[in-house]
């Protein structure tokens, strides 16, 4: 698959997680995949159970995209994650092999007050 054909898939990816449509969602994992989250110190192997450990999540979450980036057989998706209306910043870098993805390793980030000893350089986001 080309960098086209994996955007692609990555935009549905991210969409049907945002719809929590688990089927669709994990489309893109290949069936030995490995799925890690090195804050919380697990790793999920195989895609039926990536889907099932992500079905028993009992919050409501939603998907907010800011940023897809990557080539070949890496990429990385800048996303925010909100649980029941809770963000969290978060990275998911994924590896490809033969056009689904082979290990996804995933960081979360809470959001954190500005600093005031750096305002008058900042430019606040969004």
């Amino acid at each position: 698959m080309d960098d086209i054909g994996i955007r692609e898939a990555l935009d549905r990816h991210w969409a049907a997680s945002d719809t929590n449509d688990f089927d669709a969602e994990h489309d893109i994992y290949r069936e030995d995949a490995v799925l890690e989250y090195p804050q919380s110190g697990e790793r999920i192997r195989g895609r039926r159970n990536i889907q099932a450990s992500r079905a028993a999540q009992p919050n409501s979450k939603r998907f907010t995209v800011r940023r897809i980036t990557g080539a070949g057989d890496l990429w990385v998706t800048e996303f925010i994650l909100s649980y029941d209306g809770r963000p969290s910043f978060t990275v998911s870098i994924m590896e490809f092999l033969d056009g689904n993805v082979t290990r996804e390793t995933q960081y979360f980030a809470d959001p954190f007050e500005p600093g005031p000893s750096r305002a008058q350089w900042v430019e606040r986001m969004g």
